[in-house]
């Protein structure tokens, strides 16, 4: 891999799916990179295209009756997202990795968990089973399961929601892949094991200089682990940057409606939350200019008929909206004239 050349590229990536009701358009020109030993958190309210995107980074779009239309998907210098199935075989488990949201549906309810991580060690390292397993019980200890000697024998059911998921992230791992896409590995479990989750994530991400995608909704998880951050809405990216920069200084009414949507621990005074007025719009038809122009409350009339180009503010900080057109007027003016301040 050439030295300015990024680990991963979504370049316009485009899926579709075709359902009894028409075509919906999931994901609709989605851009990003992810470089060696950095993590990436894609945010965003369900339905806005998150998890179609890693799926499509997995090859695992189910064809009929989704397809990628458009696009590519470059890991390593190689397009992968149109490989034969054998092909991208090669790649998914053993050069990505991916961590499931539900741990009780990504594992098999009727094989040992040892039996599970041992076959990603034959599979893809072709060590005999005695070598897969000594490693399987070495990375199960890597992820912190107690006594892991014994837990080895041990089916899914015997284990908590948070031993679940490391035991997931251990199959993950096991074939030492270059990339780890977690998609929303945290939502089933309590915010204590969120927190251990989190924190095992950031340091194995550290110590063996992988790289992740983490799929989330929740900005605190985002602050917690990641270095970049892409912002969805609507199949689209909205906004992009490092986490200080978008936490620090968001660029796009969507995000800034986000930010506003959480509590603040460093405010004297009790705050409001104020939520995102109205919903998403239909995929089905997707409107021609922006799409959270129906919900955004500086949207002016340019918003509805064309879609905004996308504008750079430094250290690879972008944001696609048009109140960052030097026609637009100021948002200082917006808000003296009744709209919602940031």
């Amino acid at each position: 891999m050439r030295m300015n050349q990024h680990l991963l590229t979504i370049d316009d990536l485009r899926v579709n799916f075709k359902t009894y009701g028409g075509e919906v358009q999931a994901v609709r020109g989605v851009s990003f990179y992810v470089d060696k030993g950095e993590t990436v958190a894609i945010v965003g309210e369900s339905g806005c295209g998150k998890s179609v995107t890693a799926q499509a980074i997995m090859g695992l779009i189910p064809h009929p009756p989704g397809k990628i239309v458009g696009g590519r998907v470059v890991f390593e210098g190689a397009e992968i997202s149109h490989l034969p199935k054998k092909e991208l075989l090669g790649i998914r488990g053993t050069q990505i990795g991916m961590v499931f949201q539900d741990p009780m549906t990504a594992l098999n309810p009727t094989m040992k968990v040892g039996t599970q991580i041992v076959e990603g060690f034959v599979r893809s390292h072709q060590v005999s089973r005695e070598e897969a397993r000594k490693r399987s019980i070495e990375m199960l200890s890597l992820v912190g399961i107690p006594d892991p000697e014994k837990r080895i024998d041990q089916y899914p059911h015997q284990f908590s929601g948070g031993m679940r998921q490391r035991v997931v992230i251990a199959i993950a791992l096991a074939c030492q892949p270059k990339l780890v896409i977690a998609d929303e590995p945290t939502t089933a479990l309590d915010v204590t094991i969120q927190a251990q989750i989190l924190d095992l994530l950031k340091r194995l991400q550290e110590e063996q200089a992988l790289s992740v995608v983490i799929i989330t909704h929740d900005l605190g998880v985002v602050a917690e682990i990641a270095h970049r951050m892409v912002v969805m809405y609507a199949g689209m990216v909205v906004e992009t940057g490092t986490v200080e920069d978008v936490f620090a200084n968001p660029r796009h009414p969507y995000t800034w409606g986000l930010m506003r949507s959480l509590p603040r621990l460093d405010e004297g005074e009790k705050q409001r939350l104020i939520p995102i007025e109205g919903s998403p719009p239909d995929l089905f038809h997707p409107p021609v200019g922006c799409p959270f122009a129906a919900r955004c409350d500086f949207a002016m009339e340019i918003c509805e008929q064309q879609m905004p180009v996308t504008d750079e503010f430094g250290r690879g900080h972008q944001a696609a909206c048009w109140l960052h057109d030097p026609r637009a007027p100021r948002i200082e003016e917006l808000v003296a004239a009744g709209r919602q301040g940031v």
